[in-house]
């Protein structure tokens, strides 16, 4: 069982930055592959990033490439959204989760966190 606990949410204006976090418990956060997925009002959820356990393959959507930057500490069971040069369109309820993921159109996950919201102001 893995647990995931997202933070870092907030207000921005357009071209600002936020962090993210998403803090796991469980013995094999590990081993599993993490990633960002985002929810806006009216629309599906769409994956956002991800990143393998061993932090060697990194996947993104096209929209954020070159501004979002996903990254890991497993020792302290954590995953990270760095996001730079928000956009209004980034406007989302940001979610955790925790599976395998192979691409950005290629993944499964186990485990989600309740969510923590982005909105970027023009």
């Amino acid at each position: 069982q893995v647990q995931l606990v997202e933070s870092g949410g907030g207000s921005v204006q357009a071209g600002g930055s936020l962090r993210l976090s998403c803090a796991a418990s469980g013995h094999t956060f590990s081993s599993y592959a993490m990633g960002w997925f985002r929810q806006a009002p009216g629309k599906e959820r769409e994956f956002v990033a991800g990143i393998r356990w061993t932090r060697d393959f990194t996947y993104y959507t096209d929209s954020v490439k070159g501004r979002f930057t996903i990254s890991r500490d497993n020792a302290i069971n954590t995953v990270y959204l760095q996001m730079n040069s928000l956009k209004p369109e980034d406007t989302a309820v940001y979610y955790c989760a925790a599976g395998w993921i192979n691409g950005r159109n290629n993944y499964g996950m186990d485990y989600w966190g309740k969510g923590t919201l982005v909105t970027v102001s023009s």
